[in-house]
């Protein structure tokens, strides 16, 4: 067996391959001693799971294995969202979470994320912690200890969550505003909550793809162009304002406009510092990813906001929020966190976000966009992943890291940044980012201009020197 690798959200594995029962006790006996030592374990853990396969059987067998430590755990009474577990660790002030999912991976994928005592992801700090719990249970197996079945108890996450999402927004705004709306939630664990939230409150709401199904219909489970493409079909035939799509374990999202158009998760997040920040006023700065739209630094240097950029990792803008007065901070891959709610992302409070602005406004997305647009100028993002051997990963960071490279096509290059990865800015036209993946070989090229066609020329002349880039053997 290899080593289990703990990231910042937990492990992740193919199911059957490297998820398998035996080494999903390995990680959860990790995070119990992790508990024992370095939290206060007579809190509790809280388990939840979503709709992947044998999801439940696995949370239930970890239940047992961590009960056996002397730990309580809280198991959950049906498939929930990860921020649920998120939200319910902090209100109940336990020690920890663990959500059984692979969040936006395939459905060959299963895995187990860690939520830390104050309701997010792991700190580098912790996640360093458990993985050295880890190395040491998969280097001295011991006889497991029988389960303390008095310790498990059921743990209820749909009312306690959908209750303090409901305080979020003006729902008597949304009411008067007379929107329709329809969620998709991909068949994955944010099912119903949504349409739940609208439906009690006054306001149209239908569903599509809410069935559980460890397939996800035979789709890719992350809210992006094309797996997003039922939620258009239905926003264009049902002739709804706009559509939102949450992914399988309910943490990033995506919209549809209701001229089809897809509201990428840059522009989401503008739109979310725009109301929040503007139209709502409300205190606290702006946090972003290296990979995120330059709109965001626009948008702060107007509202009178301090925007930080931190590396590429949703980690990081937690580890932002629980140190300073963080309004929003947001990534390019649709995870937004408030201090309205948690330092945590979550699908559905972003999507009540997005309706409230509607209201408040009486537009459409795509009205409010070309608003934004207006002001502050185009901004047209893309990115693409390029499977390439090691050896070519390195070299395209060395190409773009010197300073001997001094243009890309025709396009000069008057500057670069290296906070993660190599971004290099292209005269005034914008930017390309070109970032190796540390787990795959996979190099990340994003980009960002004022014209569509200009960013799709830039991924293209950036993927054809890669390509064209010699390694030796």
């Amino acid at each position: 067996m290899a080593s289990i690798k703990f990231g910042t959200d937990g492990w992740r594995g193919v199911i059957a391959e490297d998820f398998t029962f035996a080494n999903a006790r390995i990680v959860a006996q990790a995070i119990a001693r992790y508990a024992v030592r370095n939290e206060d374990a007579r809190k509790g853990l809280l388990i939840g799971y979503d709709h992947r396969f044998a999801s439940d059987r696995v949370a239930a067998d970890l239940a047992e294995v961590i009960s056996a430590t002397g730990t309580p755990v809280w198991l959950a009474a049906q498939p929930c969202p990860t921020p649920a577990i998120s939200l319910l660790v902090r209100q109940r002030e336990a020690a920890g979470g663990l959500m059984i999912t692979a969040s936006h991976n395939p459905y060959q994928w299963n895995g187990i994320k860690y939520k830390a005592s104050y309701g997010s992801s792991a700190l580098p700090s912790i996640v360093s912690q458990i993985e050295k719990e880890l190395l040491w249970v998969e280097e001295n197996p011991v006889a497991a200890l029988p389960p303390q079945k008095n310790l498990i108890q059921p743990l209820e996450t749909r009312a306690p969550y959908l209750d303090t999402l409901e305080k979020l927004v003006d729902w008597q705004r949304l009411r008067d505003a007379k929107f329709r709306f329809v969620s998709d939630v991909m068949h994955g664990s944010a099912a119903g909550l949504l349409h739940e939230l609208f439906i009690r409150n006054g306001v149209a709401c239908d569903e599509i793809r809410g069935t559980p199904d460890p397939r996800f219909g035979g789709v890719h489970p992350e809210p992006i162009e094309p797996h997003i493409d039922a939620l258009r079909q239905a926003v264009l035939a049902g002739k709804y304002d706009a559509g939102f799509c949450a992914d399988g374990d309910g943490d990033r999202i995506g919209a549809i406009d209701r001229d089809g158009s897809f509201i990428n998760p840059h522009q989401i997040f503008a739109l979310l510092v725009w109301h929040l920040a503007g139209t709502r006023d409300l205190p606290g700065d702006i946090a972003k990813t290296f990979s995120v739209t330059k709109l965001i630094d626009k948008l702060g240097a107007k509202l009178g906001r301090t925007v930080h950029e931190v590396p590429i990792g949703f980690k990081y803008i937690c580890e932002l929020m629980l140190e300073q007065n963080i309004l929003v901070g947001g990534e390019e891959s649709g995870g937004i966190g408030t201090s309205l709610y948690l330092p945590e992302r979550d699908a559905t409070v972003s999507a009540l976000f997005l309706a409230e602005l509607m209201a408040w406004h009486g537009k459409s997305l795509g009205q409010l966009l070309a608003t934004l647009h207006e002001e502050f100028g185009e901004y047209h993002y893309d990115r693409v992943d390029l499977d390439v051997q090691p050896a070519q990963k390195e070299k395209a960071i060395a190409h773009f890291s010197s300073d001997k490279t001094r243009q890309l096509g025709h396009w000069q290059i008057s500057r670069r940044e290296n906070m993660d990865g190599i971004k290099v800015y292209l005269d005034d036209l914008g930017w390309v980012l070109v970032r190796a993946s540390g787990t795959e070989n996979l190099l990340r090229v994003y980009s960002e201009t004022s014209r569509r066609d200009v960013t799709q020329q830039v991924l293209a002349a950036v993927t054809k020197l890669v390509r064209g880039m010699e390694v030796s053997a």
